[in-house]
Order: C-alpha cells, then structure tokens, then sequence
C-alpha cells in the first residue's frame, strides 16, 4: 500500500470521526430549531420530528411575554461596553508590556498570563462588589466580564506588538510624540485585525454567559437574553417550545456575528499567538 492511499485513509478516517463529533452540536441545534416551532405538547418528546403544525406564534408569546427587547438591549450594552473597556485596557496594557523588556514587565506579563488558568471566585468577586456598592447593578457585570476577559485579550496583543519595529516609536519619540501619542497614532492603527478578533472573542463569551448575571444581576428589569428563559422555566412549569424559541433569539446574534467574522478571528488569532 502507498504512502499516498495511507494518507488518503487516515483522512477518510479523521473526517468521519469530525462528522460524528459534529452530529453531537448538530443534533442538539435541530432538536431546538423544531421545537421551537411545535406546540406545548409535542415539543416534550424531544426529537428530530418536523413539527405536525408550525407555530410561529411561539416567536411573538416571547416577545410579548419574555421581555426579549428589554433583555436584548440589556445584553447589547454590557456586550458593548465590556468589550470597549477590555480592548482599550488590554491593549494599553500589552502595548507597555512588550516595549518594557523589565523583570517587572515579565512578571507582570506572567500574571495577567495566569488568568488563563486560574478560575474566577465568584463568592469573593460577590464580597468585593458588595463592599464597592455595585452589587446587583449592571455596572457590576460589565467590569467583571471586562476583566475577565483581560487575560487572553493580553496574551493576543503581546504577541502582536512586539512584532511591531520598535523604530517606529523612536522615531515618533524623536518627533515629540508622547506615549499615549505613539499608542494611538502609530501602535491603534497596526493593531486593527487583533481589534476585531478580540471584539468578536469577548461578544461571544459574554453574550451567551448565564452564569455572571445570575449572580450578579438581582433585578428581573436587567436580565440579559440568556437569563430571559426564567420567564418560561419555573419550578412547576416549564414550556419548552416558549424556551426553544427563546434560545434560538438568543443565539441567532452570535450565530450571525461569527458566521461573519470568522475570517477575523482566524487572522486575529495568527497574528496575536504565531508571531508572538
């Protein structure tokens, strides 16, 4: 047997076990999709069953009943906010990180490193913002997934910015930039694809993150989408085409932003992790 019809079937054989690993995300999506159009009673046998009647008055009950516009906007602030304050700190931050080749800037660069690994404490965070007087609020949220995030938007910008030729800032130097004239006139413009690839990162985790807001948020009025589905899951009820539908409103943004930024994240993610 060639070296060729070996490579061919490992192939073959690598790219069915991708297609089943992938009916595992597939099935679930499908299940949802169907159920989200069937009625109260049919959607409880969980299948792949196209719906007997599709209901698309499932869509306007979690409209009319859910708060989908008020928990669409809730979500659509924290996402924003907390991914503009991540991007402007982290960069900042990776920017005077990778220009400062100091024991200090290493070991700074080493901690924001260990956020990667070390997990969060919420009971701690839950202490720290109750004594800052945040607790409950949406601000609370928002600092908390920007921070969050700072680890891994860190990692991406060092490694981008310490290909940039250090010449470009001498010179600005020499011109009478100062710092903050060299990061936003010189260092912004050359950090656009990272930009994008962190915006697109953070969106997505923050948007479909139930746990943060679960905690923090104590205040129906300030639920995001992903909390939204309470309306429709109690203690004693739980109407799954209503809940199907609402995942799938919650869903489709993120659904949309990658479909069409993939190629950004793909070339965000070379040029932050490769080249550094």
């Amino acid at each position: 047997m060639g070296i060729t019809r070996k490579l061919a079937i490992r192939n073959y054989i690598v790219e069915g076990l991708l297609l089943l690993a992938s009916l595992l995300i597939i099935l679930p999506i499908l299940i949802m999709i169907f159920g989200s159009f069937k009625t109260s009673a049919e959607v409880l046998d969980f299948s792949l069953k196209l719906p007997e009647k599709w209901m698309f008055s499932n869509y306007a009950r979690v409209f009319e009943e859910g708060g989908i516009a008020r928990a669409f906007g809730n979500s659509v602030l924290i996402t924003g906010i907390s991914s503009v304050i991540n991007i402007v700190a982290s960069s900042a931050a990776s920017f005077i990180l990778a220009r400062r080749e100091t024991k200090f800037a290493n070991t700074l660069y080493m901690y924001f490193f260990m956020g990667l690994i070390a997990p969060m404490s919420t009971i701690t965070t839950i202490r720290i913002v109750q004594a800052l007087g945040f607790y409950g609020s949406i601000t609370s949220v928002i600092l908390i997934y920007a921070s969050l995030n700072t680890a891994f938007s860190v990692f991406l910008y060092s490694g981008f910015i310490k290909t940039i030729p250090k010449a470009l800032d001498e010179v600005a130097f020499l011109e009478g930039a100062s710092v903050f004239g060299v990061f936003f006139r010189i260092v912004t413009p050359l950090i656009l694809p990272v930009n994008a690839t962190v915006a697109i990162m953070v969106f997505m985790s923050v948007w479909n993150d139930i746990t943060i807001p679960l905690y923090f948020l104590t205040d129906s009025s300030t639920w995001t989408m992903p909390l939204s589905i309470y309306n429709f899951y109690g203690k004693y009820s739980r109407e799954w085409n209503l809940i199907f539908a609402n995942l799938v409103l919650t869903s489709l943004p993120v659904f949309i932003l990658y479909l069409f930024g993939q190629k950004y994240i793909v070339s965000g993610l070379t040029a932050g992790a490769v080249k550094g």
